[in-house]
């Protein structure tokens, strides 16, 4: 992870959960809240900026691993800072050759 992102996460103090994404996430991926909030405590962690989908407001992407080593690919943004998770899934093939890279 780089810098920037470094300072943007140091800088948050938890996570912000709308009632529609817990649902969403676990419903069309399997991914529950906990374990989207482990990703960012577990090592490595690859931060992007996801600039295709920042129109209204700044948002990443994060490749990272659960306490159970299971792979995931996390959008989010942060909002007065507090992580929001936008969406969660599972880290496709060519995701994890970029994530095992780092």
């Amino acid at each position: 992870m780089d810098e920037m992102h470094r300072k943007i996460l140091h800088q948050c103090i938890g996570f912000d959960w709308d009632n529609g994404n817990i649902d969403k996430n676990w419903i069309k991926h399997n991914v529950s809240s906990s374990e989207c909030e482990q990703i960012f405590f577990n090592h490595p962690l690859v931060i992007q900026d996801d600039i295709e989908h920042s129109k209204t407001e700044k948002r990443f992407y994060a490749l990272g691993k659960t306490d159970m080593k299971r792979f995931l690919f996390i959008a989010f943004t942060v909002r007065g800072g507090l992580i929001r998770i936008i969406s969660a899934r599972s880290m496709s093939r060519k995701e994890k050759r970029v994530y095992s890279n780092e």
